[in-house]
């Protein structure tokens, strides 16, 4: 199915396959949010008319309970979401909400806890079946370069209403028995319009309709992970999203104890410290868009994942120079000595953890078998789940050995730095990709030209001139998928280049004369590579540039093509020439400052030439057009 592209993000709210299931999404979000933090908030501050346990334990048994069903039931969630047809799933979510709310009124009118905490398990429930149906219907509704843009959409109208819902549900509780039945009410009144605009959701044919669901849910769970792990960059994608929810769960579970006992302040700070939290969150997830080129850029995780431990450790030292004692609102703590510098870890929090995870889903929905994105998303809410309940382990763990909740910001921040470097060690292309990205947004300002010529999908060899050391990385950065590079063996040997170019599964290659084996293994490595359907791109100039201008192109592509009837696509660097990764004889200091700061340059992309119209000459003339007098 194709769908026309997108020129702004939002504009997909208006066009039904998208909108109504953003509002089903929201309100689910926003009333889990609601009914949630008004009880936390409640047992926070009025704990005595309700229970003699011990807030601490609360604040953290409570989401724990939430999470419990997504390590029972996300399996067969993720089986139903691939064997059921979408829009009418999502409305059987939505008469379960409506049924749970019930039972949750009730809890309120009658001041019995049991119960509120029975629908919060509920609740639970009714986000572990939605949670497959989520991530599994963008793809299906969505062209690949509107993923990104979509899952940022997404993430930040779930923020938001987990904002609002918190925000709503933190007021209305502090406003005593009218506030609990407004709660009460309200509950419910979101629910039926959930489930108002889940029928509005467009027809989203199962993927797997003759799918047996399997009645044992721990084989299922267990076969359904083993399944992922087939898949070892979905699978490490996955843990590193559930790693971000610990450290969310782990943080933001200490919020009602930190407003009340470390910022001195009454329920109105606890919902300041969200509303910045969430802010945060959305505002990095809209961002992921423009920083990524409307495309899947996995080089904005390892930078998400460096700003969580930044900020997490500067929000321990940020708490510690905080001194006011007296009680106070969230005006008055506006007033006080370094608030300011507080809010604004926590909002960077939210903005780099948006740069973490909105790449991680869209890396999950577009790298999965289609067949199989509902099944895998459980998967990943199996492994969610446990890291969340073992972030409220942690946390009781640490309040046991006496941990202040500053302490605990820092220990989570720390942890998040050992655990990054092991994932990327792990799986180098996010690595690979975020060099790749940083260097196109600090050194150079990249533009493209008809870059969407690169095929999406499909064998194909891409040709380009060979202006600088860089040139790779550049066409890299640019590409919407994985390119495999053909690059002189000497580069390999370059320490960070050389690990660049290893983690791309580049394709050494040396002159015939110096080592005809590894030439002919080249060769035969492209043939393979585009025999597998992946992009192949070479230089066929054979060496950099010493003058600015082009060397002919050698015979090496024929040979190429001769072996895979492929298209080649041309395409020319632009502005690179006398930077100081270029060949230029010139003085460096002279031509760095003539070029400035982050100097201009452009990658454009030329019309594919079928296999049959191939030739070096040919190529090279095209290759020489599209370049032009910008050397």
């Amino acid at each position: 199915m194709s769908h026309p592209h997108q020129t702004n993000q939002f504009s997909l709210l208006t066009q039904r396959r998208f909108g109504p299931f953003f509002w089903t999404q929201f309100l689910g979000a926003f009333n889990d949010n609601l009914f949630k933090t008004a009880l936390m908030v409640v047992l926070t501050y009025d704990a005595l008319s309700w229970t003699s346990m011990a807030p601490a334990l609360l604040n953290n048994l409570i989401p724990g309970l939430f999470i419990l069903p997504y390590v029972v039931f996300s399996a067969t969630a993720g089986q139903i979401a691939d064997k059921v047809e979408k829009g009418r799933l999502a409305r059987w979510v939505k008469l379960l909400e409506i049924g749970i709310m019930l039972v949750a009124g009730a809890g309120w009118l009658t001041h019995t806890l049991w119960l509120l905490i029975a629908a919060v398990a509920g609740m639970g429930v009714h986000s572990t079946l939605f949670g497959p149906v989520k991530y599994a219907y963008l793809p299906q509704h969505l062209h690949p370069d509107e993923l990104v843009g979509g899952n940022g959409v997404i993430e930040m109208g779930t923020f938001v209403g987990i904002l609002l819902g918190e925000v709503m549900g933190a007021v209305l509780a502090g406003h005593g028995d009218a506030g609990v039945h407004l709660v009460a009410g309200g509950t419910l009144v979101v629910a039926l319009l959930g489930l108002a605009a889940s029928w509005r959701i467009p027809h989203s044919p199962a993927p797997a309709p003759d799918l047996k669901i399997s009645p044992n849910f721990a084989a299922e769970s267990v076969r359904n992970l083993a399944y992922s792990k087939q898949n070892r960059t979905v699978f490490l994608s996955m843990l590193g999203n559930s790693w971000f929810w610990f450290y969310g769960a782990l943080v933001l579970s200490q919020f009602p104890l930190y407003a009340k006992d470390y910022l001195h302040g009454d329920h109105s700070v606890f919902v300041l410290l969200l509303t910045i939290f969430s802010l945060g969150i959305g505002a990095g997830s809209l961002l992921c868009e423009k920083l990524s080129g409307r495309k899947v850029e996995i080089g904005l995780v390892p930078f998400g994942a460096i700003g969580l431990s930044l900020f997490g450790i500067d929000l321990y030292f940020a708490s510690l120079a905080y001194t006011n004692t007296a009680p106070v609102d969230f005006i008055g703590l506006l007033r006080q000595g370094g608030t300011l510098h507080i809010l604004l870890d926590l909002l960077l929090l939210g903005v780099f953890g948006g740069f973490f995870i909105v790449p991680l889903f869209a890396l999950i929905q577009t790298r999965c078998d289609p067949k199989h994105v509902s099944r895998t998303i459980a998967g990943m809410n199996i492994l969610n789940a446990l890291f969340m309940v073992a972030a409220a382990g942690v946390a009781v763990a640490l309040i046991g050995q006496g941990f202040t909740i500053p302490e605990m910001f820092l220990t989570t921040a720390l942890l998040n730095a050992l655990v990054a470097i092991y994932i990327f060690s792990l799986v180098p292309e996010f690595l690979m990709r975020f060099l790749a990205w940083l260097l196109i947004h600090t050194i150079h300002r990249v533009s493209t030209v008809d870059v969407e010529r690169i095929p999406e999908e499909g064998a194909a060899v891409l040709v380009c001139n060979h202006v600088s050391y860089v040139d790779a990385i550049v066409i890299m950065a640019a590409s919407p998928r994985p390119i495999r590079f053909v690059m002189d063996h000497k580069i390999f040997r370059t320490p960070l280049l050389g690990f660049i170019f290893r983690t791309a599964k580049a394709i050494p290659i040396a002159p015939v004369a110096e080592d005809p084996w590894l030439t002919e293994k080249a060769f035969v490595d492209i043939a393979h590579a585009l025999h597998d359907g992946e992009l192949v791109c070479i230089f066929p100039e054979g060496k950099l540039t010493r003058t600015g201008e082009m060397n002919a192109f050698r015979g090496g592509i024929a040979k190429i093509i001769a072996r895979s009837k492929v298209p080649v696509i041309p395409m020319a660097l632009r502005g690179l020439w006398g930077s100081v990764f270029t060949r230029d004889p010139g003085n460096l200091f002279e031509r760095t400052l003539a070029r400035g700061w982050r100097s201009r340059l452009a990658l454009v992309v030329g019309a594919p030439v079928p296999p049959q119209e191939v030739t070096p000459e040919g190529l090279y003339e095209q290759v020489l057009a599209l370049r032009g007098e910008w050397k």
